[in-house]
Formats: C-alpha cells, sequence, structure tokens
C-alpha cells in the first residue's frame, strides 16, 4: 500500500495484534529489518524504566539495520534515541491518549470487579484525579449505577464535576471522609494518599493504583499499570493500528 512496508519489533499481544490488523488493512509486514523498511513499529509505550526497549534489546542495534529514512513509531520515545529520524509518537497524540483511556477506565473496572465481593449499583467509589482516565471512569461507573466521587486540584474542576451532579472533593484536603468509599481509583502520578491516611479508609476498601508513579500508599492497593495492553489486547492492537494509519495516511479504518 502506497510503498509502505513496517516491520514490528517485538510481541507483546497488542502490537501482534495491531501487525495483524495492518497487514489485513493491505500494509506490507516485513518478517526482518531490511532497506525495504519505511516505518518501524515499537511496543507502546515503548522503554522500559531502565531505558531498554519493553522488546528487549537496544534501539540502535535494530535501527543500524534499516533505513535512515526510517520512520520510528511509538508511544514516549527517548528524543535522544530517536533524534535522527521521523517519528510517530502515539503517547502525544490526543485522540490516542482519549481512546486509550477508554480503554484504560473499561479495564480498570473490570480489574477492581474481580477483587471485590459486590456489585457496583449504590457502591461508593471515589476517583482521585479529573484528567481523561478520570472521566472515562467515572462516566462509565455512574452508568453501572456507582455513587461517584471525583477528587480534584482546581476548583473550577470540582464546580464542574457538582454541575454534572458528580460527587467532589479538593484532592488536597481528603482525610477522615475517606472512610465512606468502598472502591478508591487514583490516575493522579503523584503522591496523594499517604498511609497514614489510607489508614483512615473502611477495612474493606479496595484501592486500585493507575497511576504510572504510584499516588497512594498503604496495604490494600492493586497495581493496575499498562491496563490496555494486558486485559484487552485486541482493543489496544486494534487502536494502535487505526492510529499509525490515521497519522500516516490521513484517513480512518
Amino acid at each position: 500500500m502506497n510503498g509502505i512496508t513496517f516491520y514490528a519489533h517485538g510481541n507483546t499481544p497488542a502490537l501482534q495484534n495491531a501487525v495483524e490488523r495492518l497487514g489485513k488493512l493491505g500494509i506490507s509486514i516485513a518478517d526482518a529489518p531490511n532497506d525495504a523498511v519505511t516505518h518501524l513499529l515499537l511496543p507502546v509505550p515503548t522503554f522500559e524504566k531502565s531505558g531498554e526497549l519493553r522488546s528487549g534489546g537496544q534501539l540502535s542495534d535494530i535501527l543500524k539495520q534499516l533505513p535512515t529514512s526510517v520512520t520510528v513509531i511509538g508511544g514516549n520515545l527517548a528524543e535522544d534515541q530517536v533524534k535522527d529520524y521521523r517519528t510517530i509518537d502515539l503517547l502525544k497524540d490526543d485522540r490516542y491518549l482519549a481512546e486509550n483511556a477508554a480503554i484504560t477506565a473499561d479495564c480498570a473496572v473490570a480489574v477492581a470487579r474481580q477483587n471485590m465481593d459486590t456489585v457496583w449499583r449504590s457502591c461508593s467509589v471515589l476517583i482521585l484525579g479529573w484528567g481523561r482516565i478520570g472521566k472515562c471512569l467515572a462516566q462509565l461507573l455512574r452508568s453501572m449505577g456507582a455513587n461517584v466521587t471525583v477528587a480534584a486540584r482546581k476548583q473550577t474542576d470540582i464546580a464542574m464535576l457538582q454541575g454534572l451532579g458528580y460527587g467532589a472533593e479538593d484532592i488536597q484536603k481528603l482525610h477522615y471522609g475517606l472512610i465512606r468509599y468502598r472502591v478508591i481509583f487514583n490516575t493522579v502520578p503523584y503522591a496523594v494518599l499517604s498511609a497514614n491516611q489510607t489508614a483512615h479508609c473502611r477495612e474493606d476498601c479496595l484501592m486500585v493504583e493507575l497511576a504510572s508513579r504510584p499516588g497512594m500508599e498503604g496495604n490494600q492497593i492493586v497495581s493496575a499499570l499498562g491496563l490496555p495492553g494486558k486485559y484487552a489486547a485486541e482493543s489496544s492492537g486494534r487502536l494502535i493500528a487505526s492510529s499509525v494509519i490515521r497519522l500516516i495516511l490521513g484517513r480512518e479504518c
């Protein structure tokens, strides 16, 4: 298709699903690096905290086997490693982030449900943060009958939450009121609830950590990072593939 050839480095389920979908859309997929490759597709996000590829090895070793004109596609690409190449960073694309947030929210609700012995209807839930994931979580949980409160930092967000019919808290003033909540989701990547604060939660409170940097301290925290790739690989792969087609060819699929 249009002289485009992909090489995908990595074996994550989401990446494999993306490659399969791209192939069905008529994109040529190379089995190994070669001079015909126009686009290198990497997992999203691309790097481990150590700086190594999630798919293993070093990016520089892969790029040596590809044309200098190759476009590198991934998420949170390390600028020092791709500064000489054209890039598409999906984690800087607003539409990708919005759709990925919706998938994350679906997965977060499923993970929480697996760790609790009650239904969502009338369940008292606190969401820390009013960003993309927080918005999706709030809407989804309310549609399932949960009593949803959101803790936000900005007074304008608190006012909006109240206008939308959610419970609203100042995220900087959470303390004794925490005992009201059966489930707490954190979406904020900085310290929000200390161990001293979570000690005021009810004994059966389930705390689900969604942020890349933990924002809660306590004993009953379920770490739920990278949910789309772990629990919805097909959806995550479809989103990667459709985003790539949109950003490269300017059309929907």
